[in-house]
């Protein structure tokens, strides 16, 4: 390496360096200390004391932490199927090159770039017991009683876990669309030829080539699925009675609500293993089908 090479090797050095202490300073250390704290009794303003691995115990094994791993996985279960189905069928409809699609794509777009908590305000609205348009609608066609949407531990969760389908549809939906546009038309119209009706169409020759999307897809809606917050803090505060807390609004409730900031931490680790476990089958699965 001559002179000149080690004098443009220097500023690049110096060009990246403030990246790299940013990355260093608020992402590497807060990583590597939460690991760290996770493994103490630790309240912000007194000193860490050690615990071992009962932060882990607590966060697995309580009645509360079991509560909310299992709200977590009902959540998911609500979420994931829903917002990857509406984000296909979304697909479907809008990949043609009929005039205006363009409108449509965008409007169906847009809940996902517009804030959560603009859109969770909106729907408490509707949501609301008495004077809600979803209990008003019922009421008008005599299906039911007013439904207590947020306040009700049977319905609280599938609820905050449908405002956030409705939001994140449109982004899923730009991701199927995608793949449409990547599929071989000359299939389509071969089997049109051959008499394939919609349903036929979409399953043997659409589904099929949108297998590495669909994949795709569904794991991008299990990490959000696990990590769901904003919504949650806006809709009911994790109630009645942590019926609708999950991991990620328990993990906020005990680090800055109850300042349990080891049983906080050691819930993000274990939130992290599940989302990593999550993005690790997802690669397996891929590799397998390559």
């Amino acid at each position: 390496m001559n002179a000149v090479q080690r004098h443009h090797l220097r500023i690049a050095w110096w060009m990246i360096l403030p990246c790299t202490i940013g990355l260093i300073c608020f992402r590497l250390f807060p990583i590597l200390a939460s690991f760290l704290i996770s493994f103490t009794d630790w309240n912000i303003i007194g000193v860490p004391e050690f615990v071992g691995l009962n932060n882990y115990i607590q966060a697995l094994t309580s009645p509360l932490g079991v509560k909310v791993l299992l709200n977590t996985f009902q959540y998911a279960l609500v979420y994931v199927p829903l917002a990857t189905a509406l984000g296909f069928s979304l697909a479907l409809l809008v990949d043609t090159g009929i005039k205006g699609v363009v409108f449509f794509r965008t409007l169906y777009f847009l809940p996902f770039i517009t804030a959560t908590v603009a859109i969770a305000i909106s729907w408490k609205w509707m949501f609301a017991t008495r004077f809600g348009i979803l209990n008003a609608f019922l009421s008008w066609l005599h299906l039911s009683d007013p439904i207590a949407w947020l306040s009700n531990p049977n319905v609280a969760l599938i609820s905050v876990a449908v405002v956030m389908v409705w939001k994140d549809t449109g982004f899923y939906m730009v991701l199927f669309l995608a793949g449409l546009q990547t599929i071989d038309r000359t299939l389509i119209e071969a089997a049109k030829l051959d008499g394939a009706n919609r349903f036929a169409i979409v399953w043997d020759i659409i589904l099929p080539q949108l297998a590495p999307m669909t994949f795709f897809v569904l794991l991008i809606a299990m990490i959000n699925s696990a990590k769901t917050f904003e919504a949650t803090i806006s809709l009911t505060n994790g109630g009645p009675n942590n019926a609708s807390t999950t991991l990620g609004y328990a993990i906020y409730q005990n680090a800055f609500v109850h300042f349990d900031m080891g049983l906080a931490s050691a819930q993000s680790w274990v939130l992290c293993l599940i989302v990593g476990g999550i993005s690790l089958l997802h690669y397996r699965l891929q590799q397998r089908k390559t």
